[in-house]
């Protein structure tokens, strides 16, 4: 059975296109949200615009290059200045969204492939970001990224907070998880969605080059699966995509998305979030 949903997109790199120009395509292209990464001073400009045209700015994602630093690995001080610089810019993400009435803000909980401890300390700094999100009101929805066990303590420490959410990535369920499903684990938490489509795993161990991030069918996530998984939570908030047109190194798998005109590629990318939604 369909139903009406909100459908959302991130926000493509458009060096020559202003903020507000950007939105109104978006608007007149029938996308009824979107969201962005952290461009701290951008995010008046889109939230204006947002109003303007009557989308729902619905998230930031915020920074993740330095999602490992948190949980301090090295135990050095060297690495507890790294860890506090990262928070600082967390809890400054986390400001700008409740300043501009983002509700929520997406969060990694760790970047990389080779560890898998999860540390106290970590731990505590989540804990820090945590407190501040519960105390401004914005979600943080924490995303199915490598490294499951980072993920798992997070949301098992922090289940009880108001401010704690879940993204499902559904290329990173098939390509990072193996197919596991995460609703089965975090849906009663799920508060947020990065609809994507890869081919699974190709290579001999989890890769980032196999996360492509490719439009909705396009790959062999099974969307009919996802949503019913979806309903089953109750989750009723909007269904955003997250796109790119960036082959991997060596890849050509989005030449075509690159060789379409910006405007031609967010109206393909709406009719296919139309089909894998009212599946």
């Amino acid at each position: 059975m369909s139903y009406p949903r909100q459908l959302g997109i991130n926000l493509l790199s458009a060096p020559d296109l202003a903020p507000r120009d950007h939105i109104a395509l978006l608007a007149h292209i029938g996308w009824d949200g979107f969201f962005t990464g952290w461009h701290p001073e951008l995010t008046a400009a889109y939230a204006s615009a947002a109003r303007e045209f009557d989308l729902l700015y619905s998230s930031i994602h915020a920074p993740f290059g330095g999602a490992r630093k948190l949980w301090e690995m090295d135990g050095t001080p060297e690495a507890h200045a790294e860890a506090e610089a990262e928070v600082a810019m967390l809890l400054a993400c986390l400001a700008d969204c409740a300043a501009h009435d983002v509700p929520v803000m997406v969060i990694h909980p760790f970047i990389g492939f080779e560890d898998h401890t999860v540390t106290e300390t970590g731990l505590t700094n989540f804990g820090r970001i945590i407190e501040a999100a519960d105390a401004c009101g914005v979600r943080l929805a924490f995303e199915n990224v490598e490294g499951e066990e980072y993920l798992a303590a997070i949301m098992g420490r922090f289940a009880d907070h108001p401010s704690v959410r879940f993204c499902l990535d559904t290329g990173h369920e098939l390509c990072y998880n193996c197919g596991k499903d995460m609703l089965a684990l975090y849906g009663e938490k799920l508060g947020y969605t990065h609809f994507n489509d890869n081919v699974g795993v190709t290579h001999e161990s989890i890769t980032w080059l196999d996360d492509l991030h490719l439009v909705m069918g396009d790959g062999i996530v099974d969307f009919p699966h996802v949503m019913s998984r979806i309903r089953a939570t109750g989750y009723e908030g909007i269904l955003c995509c997250e796109m790119s047109r960036s082959s991997k190194p060596g890849g050509h798998t989005h030449d075509g998305y690159a060789a379409m005109p910006l405007a031609d590629f967010y109206r393909f990318c709406l009719d296919r979030m139309r089909m894998a939604t009212e599946a």
